[in-house]
């Protein structure tokens, strides 16, 4: 029985690895350092973003620097709607975990949890997770003409609004 739940569990984590691979290509794909068209500085407060609307071009590379000026954790994720909605779950297990927290993330704890379970990793090259004023980076590459949305996935935050547009140009 032992064996027939860790081979289930090694199955399930390859899956998941390979199907958010697969959407990850449907909108981008990680941008390269060395190719940068342009920065882009986010501002992340409580349950919004500045700027809220970003005009990219097809085939554009983007490094977004991203700050969180609020008081909680908060993400700033690129994706579709369809795929924020996805990832919410995901989020909430962080939470239920207590790896994330209202104003701290636990990285030791996500670190030795994530060995069991992938998805608390949290570790996607579309999506920055920031505790309050800390500042980091995404790298993207716009190869798809799609879609998509910057949001918070963190429960509760996309519903209040934090979230915004690309504008394909």
């Amino acid at each position: 029985m032992y064996l027939k739940k860790i081979f289930a569990l090694i199955i399930f984590t390859i899956f998941s690895t390979t199907a958010y691979s697969a959407s990850m290509n449907m909108i981008g794909e990680k941008g390269d350092p060395n190719k940068i068209d342009r920065v882009v500085n986010i501002k992340m407060y409580d349950n919004y973003y500045e700027p809220n609307v970003i005009k990219i071009k097809k085939g554009e590379t983007i490094k977004f620097v991203v700050e969180n000026l609020g008081d909680l954790v908060h993400e700033y994720n690129i994706g579709t709607k369809e795929m924020h909605i996805k990832h919410q779950p995901e989020m909430q297990k962080l939470i239920d975990h207590e790896i994330l927290l209202v104003d701290k993330i636990d990285k030791v704890k996500m670190k030795k949890m994530s060995k069991m379970d992938h998805s608390l990793g949290h570790s996607h090259a579309n999506s920055i997770m920031l505790e309050p004023k800390k500042t980091g980076e995404i790298i993207w590459k716009f190869t798809k003409d799609i879609n998509l949305e910057m949001a918070c996935n963190i429960p509760g935050h996309y519903e209040t609004g934090m979230v915004g547009n690309f504008i394909l140009n």
